[in-house]
Order: C-alpha cells, then structure tokens, then sequence
C-alpha cells in the first residue's frame, strides 16, 4: 500500500499537545513509515499574526496533496468571534463537500457511563449526520439590528441530493459492516417542509435495503432512547442540527468528549479527521489535555484509508488502558498527555 499523505492542523489550545500524541500512536502502530505528515499553521495564532484564516487556494491544495486532513481543535479567547474557526472547520467541510460527519458511539468500558447496568456490548453504534445543509449554511439575516425591534432569520435548507446521499450512505455502511439496523431521527411533524424531505427520501431508500430493519423516530424520541435503551440502535441517520446535539448526547453515555473521535468524510476524496473536543486554553501546555479522543481519531482515519488491522490495535490498546485506569485525570488516573500516549504505545 502507497504511503498517505495527511496535512495536520494542530489548532488551538490543548490541539497540539493531542495531536502529538495521535500521531505518535499512529506511527507506532503502523511502522513509523505509512503516513507522511505535513505540519499546516492555520490556527489563532497564524491569523492573530496574519490576518488570514486560510489562505485562498489552499482546500484545492488539500484535494491535490492530502489523503485526509487531521485537525486538533480549535477556538482561542482572544478570537471571540471564532471566525478562523468558522473558515477552517466550516469551509472545509463546505468547500470539500464532506457530507458525513460520521460520530462512532462505542463504551470502551463499564467505568465510563453514567448509565446504570450497562456493559460495552449495549452501547455500540454509529451517527450519521448531514453535514453541509440544514441550519448550519449560514442562510438568513437581521433587520433592525440591536434595537427592541430586532427580527433575525436563519433559514433550513434540505434537498433531495444532500438528503440522499447521507441516508444511502447510512444504509451502505450497515451494510458493509453487517449492522442490521438503520434509524432515522427527524422532527417531520415540527419542520414538514425540510424533514418532510427527509422522511419521503427515507421511505424511499429504504425499499433498496430490504435486508435491513428501517425505523423512524422523532428526534427527541431518540434523544430519550439513547439514553433508555441504546441497545436498539445500529446506525443513526439525521439531519445537520439534531446530528451535532444527538451525538454529543450520545458521546456522554460513553465517557464524553475525551473520548469521541469523529470523521468529516467524503468518500473517495480527502476527508478531515478530529477529536470532537474544544481546544481547553484554560488547561493548554499543562500537560492534563486527555489524549485519547485523538489518538481513537486517528484509529478511525487510519480504518478509512485502509490500515483497519491497525486501527483496531489502537483501538483495543486504549481500551486496556482505560480498564487498568491508566489514563489522564479527567479519566480518573494520574496520566499526563504524553505519559497517557506512551502508555498507548506501550501496549501496541
């Protein structure tokens, strides 16, 4: 297998210091000469020194060099508005088309969830979420700004391609992965134009997979059965909104976002990789960022770009570790982020 190419940003705050560690692991696992990395300066502080968030060109160079796109977090105080952000992250995924952003939600162990009674077996599956229509466009616009008679908009946008492709590819993947099951969590009922659009493509695709069990709930019906019985899932498909508040939902049952990878993906072309977490400035360069969201990210970049015997090695090395306790304080252990990381390597 030729080597990849991945272009990391290691943002904000705590980013780099987890991505370090990330890369670390990943190049443990796999040899040390699979991946080629690039170091890319976008971030708070090459706009706080520039006045550029990303540079003009710059996501058609990704699509030319990069196989994927390994990101930290980002976010820094003195931006308050978080435009870098904003064009990073958000353009991304627009300017690339990233149309999945895919959460997995596995308990890697019992200690982890705020849930009563329940072993890793029961909570194991994957969200799918739109992720370049819906609310998030930035679609809308303010009359009469900063007065008592200020109207503000934001418009939902959902057409049938965007809508169709994040659903079949729902159903590919439960598919691919022998997952029986595929739940749609819409608010057709609140939203009949836009989820109205979402709940007929459903039906729709659905009759292409009949060896899959199809069902429907009201998003927050679904929200509620995360929480109740997240046996009875396999594979969520929803919209861009209730995708980025059902799966942080769903994150918490797990362990929280110290340990939620997440995928922007796009397939067959260069997706982007990240640790759902914040950039934490308040802990940064303290050596107590928690590694391990990353490093289960970089599991998941390397799976897609096939190296899925690696990706499960990592996988199952944080897994022992978070049962021994040997993780950061957040955890609930006595870790830095670097030993945290190799103690990862360790157990490879």
């Amino acid at each position: 297998m030729s080597q990849k190419r991945i272009g990391v940003i290691g943002g904000d705050g705590i980013g780099p210091e987890v991505v370090a560690q990330a890369i670390k692991v990943l190049s443990a696992a796999t040899g040390g000469d699979a991946f080629v990395f690039t170091q890319l300066p976008w971030g708070a502080e090459h706009y706080l020194q520039t006045g550029v968030t990303v540079p003009e060109g710059e996501f058609e160079r990704w699509r030319r060099e990069f196989d994927a796109i390994f990101l930290g977090a980002l976010g820094d105080p003195r931006i308050p508005d978080m435009r870098h952000g904003r064009d990073i992250l958000l353009g991304a995924r627009m300017r690339l088309d990233l149309f999945i952003n895919m959460r997995p939600i596995k308990l890697l162990d019992t200690s982890l969830t705020p849930l009563r009674d329940r072993a890793p077996e029961d909570i194991d599956y994957v969200i799918f979420r739109e992720n370049t229509e819906g609310l998030y466009v930035g679609m809308g616009g303010q009359l009469r700004p900063g007065t008592r008679h200020e109207v503000a908009t934001s418009a939902m946008i959902a057409t049938y391609r965007g809508t169709e492709r994040i659903v079949r590819a729902a159903f590919d993947h439960a598919v691919e992965h022998d997952l029986g099951r595929v739940c749609l969590a819409i608010k057709h009922n609140a939203i009949p134009h836009a989820h109205g659009l979402w709940n007929r493509v459903f039906q729709e695709v659905r009759t292409e997979y009949p060896t899959i069990d199809s069902s429907q709930l009201y998003a927050d019906v679904a929200a509620m059965e995360l929480v109740r019985d997240p046996t009875r899932f396999d594979v969520l498909v929803t919209s861009n909104l209730l995708g980025d508040i059902l799966s942080d939902l769903a994150a918490q049952t797990v362990g929280g976002l110290g340990v939620a990878p997440s995928g922007n993906i796009h397939p067959g072309q260069v997706s982007l990789f990240e640790p759902v977490h914040g950039s934490a400035p308040d802990i940064a360069g303290q050596g107590k960022a928690n590694p391990l969201a990353a490093i289960l990210t970089a599991a998941m970049m390397a799976r897609h770009l096939g190296y899925g015997e690696d990706a499960g090695r990592i996988e199952r090395a944080v897994q022992m570790l978070i049962r021994e306790g040997v993780t950061t304080p957040d955890l609930g252990g006595s870790e830095t982020t670097v030993s945290a990381g190799d103690a990862v390597c360790r157990r490879l």
